[in-house]
């Protein structure tokens, strides 16, 4: 590959910081630790270390997504990533300017990894992780109101061992469920282009074929990762139907996994739990455990474990 190295830790976390933003709380205080955490510096569940290595263009995150021997590792090389400029530049300053309410943490500031069983039976799909949620906390759909609601409605359906998700080392669990973003670095305006989806999109791939012999369903929250999971999937080795069903809440549709033997996986639609959606009602803690519960059911799980 061309441009992949090792990666160099930056202790004093200032690699990318542009200074301070108004809307972000100010600049930081001198002498106070700013992200992105380097890796392998003991932040809880951090897949990386010093030794992993570092996708610095399209063709590289290609490269190390198809040779990582094993979800472990492939799971750490998602974690060091710096293939899109933008959000590289954008995850760091917000983990080095901090909003006002957190300027007491340190913020992760790194791509976030696919998180939860290493066996799911249920796969859920995000779009990108939040500036002060996942960017923040290390986790993905964590540390803000989408990812609350999000966890709670997984606990109800028994598919996480807590309703709250607060931070990476919480002793929070995912049960048979795996948790990823189509992008993995948090997005100026919650909006990566087009590039930069594609460019993330191997990371994915090849998480969904690590994956692919225990996944029965795939939950997309969201018409952006709807949209984005259709191409991966044919990366994968997923045998498609014919016809692209389009996005809805509960919208449905079943493709053949690599293996021809495995059964069917099924693609369930759901509306993202976004503040938008949830305080204007479109999406109740209802319709997300109704999700939630159809993908127990198709996936073979037990249907009443819940918390």
């Amino acid at each position: 590959m061309s441009t992949a190295s090792r990666n160099v830790p930056d202790p004093a976390g200032t690699a990318g910081s542009t200074g301070g933003r108004a809307d972000l709380g100010g600049p930081v205080p001198p002498g106070d630790l700013r992200g992105p955490v380097p890796p392998g510096s003991g932040w809880p569940e951090d897949p990386a270390t010093a030794a992993t290595p570092v996708a610095h263009s399209a063709a590289d995150v290609r490269e190390l997504a198809r040779s990582a021997p094993d979800l472990t590792e492939l799971t750490a090389r998602q974690s060091v990533c710096r293939a899109c400029p933008r959000l590289v530049s954008w995850r760091e300053e917000v983990a080095a300017v901090r909003r006002r309410s957190f300027q007491s943490e340190r913020y992760w500031g790194r791509p976030i990894p696919g998180w939860g069983a290493a066996a799911p039976r249920v796969l859920i799909v995000g779009l990108a992780p939040a500036a002060h949620g996942g960017n923040r906390t290390g986790r993905v759909f964590t540390g803000d109101r989408s990812g609350d609601f999000l966890y709670a409605s997984l606990y109800r359906c028994g598919l996480a061992s807590s309703p709250l998700s607060v931070t990476a080392g919480d002793g929070q669990r995912l049960l048979d469920t795996r948790m990823v973003a189509a992008v993995r670095c948090a997005p100026p305006a919650n909006k990566p282009t087009t590039k930069e989806r594609d460019t993330c999109a191997p990371w994915l791939a090849a998480e969904l074929a690590q994956v692919a012999p225990s996944a029965r369903v795939i939950v997309c929250l969201g018409g952006f990762a709807w949209q984005a999971l259709w191409p991966v999937l044919r990366t994968a080795g997923f045998v498609l139907p014919a016809r692209r069903p389009p996005f809805g809440h509960g919208a449905e549709a079943e493709v053949r996994p690599p293996d021809p033997a495995a059964p069917r996986v099924l693609l369930l639609g759901c509306y993202h739990p976004s503040q938008q959606n949830t305080f204007t009602g479109r999406v109740t803690p209802e319709m997300l455990d109704a999700i939630f519960r159809r993908a127990r059911v198709f996936s073979g799980l037990p249907e009443d474990t819940g918390g």
